[in-house]
């Protein structure tokens, strides 16, 4: 399932419920490291393996902080 497409809908909400403004500050903001997302149709859809494991890292540095 490495190949599924997901809706910023769907990023924001596996990413906590945050607001489209935040998706699009982490998007462009560098530091973040968020994933770029694949345009189809003039529509932005996620890697869903991309986006999990950017999670798995962000929860890893807050443990080891």
């Amino acid at each position: 399932m490495e190949r599924k497409l997901i809706s910023a809908a769907a990023v924001r909400a596996l990413c906590g419920g945050i607001s489209d403004m935040s998706l699009w500050r982490w998007l462009n903001n560098p530091a973040m490291a968020f994933p770029k997302p694949v345009t189809i149709q003039r529509r932005r859809y996620w890697r869903e393996a991309e986006v999990l494991a950017w999670l798995d890292a962000r929860a890893e540095a807050r443990e080891v902080a």
